[in-house]
């Protein structure tokens, strides 16, 4: 099995910045075997999609209300995913989930959670205005 662990959730005023990482472990044949994403939800509302990148050529794709302050990598080396989130507000506050998986071909990315197999446990991340 493949675990997914996720670190650098924390409070941070509005117009801060932080930096995500998630770390996978165990059976990983090639990380970058891997598509990833991040994906953030709030009490009582649904998981949403932040951003993802794809295996390969690293083509990445961001939820329009992060566009131009998320930005998603990876460094398979190291067999990780980060996601730095500059200007950040109060609606970025959640928990963030990384997710992997390894259906589709080598420029394709996700945005819908049923298309991943495997989650991490969140990190909180809380935004205060």
């Amino acid at each position: 099995q493949v675990q997914l662990v996720e670190s650098g959730g924390q409070l941070v005023q509005a117009g801060g910045s932080l930096n995500l990482s998630c770390v996978a472990s165990g059976r990983i044949s090639f990380f970058g075997s891997y598509v990833m994403g991040w994906f953030r939800q709030v009490p009582g509302k649904e998981r949403e999609f932040v951003a993802a990148i794809s295996r390969t050529i690293g083509k990445t794709g961001y939820k329009d209300s992060v566009k131009g302050r998320f930005t998603i990598s990876r460094d398979d080396a190291k067999n990780t995913v980060y996601l730095r989130m500059n200007t950040l507000e109060p609606e970025d506050t959640g928990v963030y989930y990384c997710a992997a998986t390894q259906r589709g071909g080598g420029g394709y990315y996700y945005t819908r959670g049923y298309e991943y197999d495997i989650w991490g446990q969140g990190t909180q991340v809380t935004v205060s205005s």
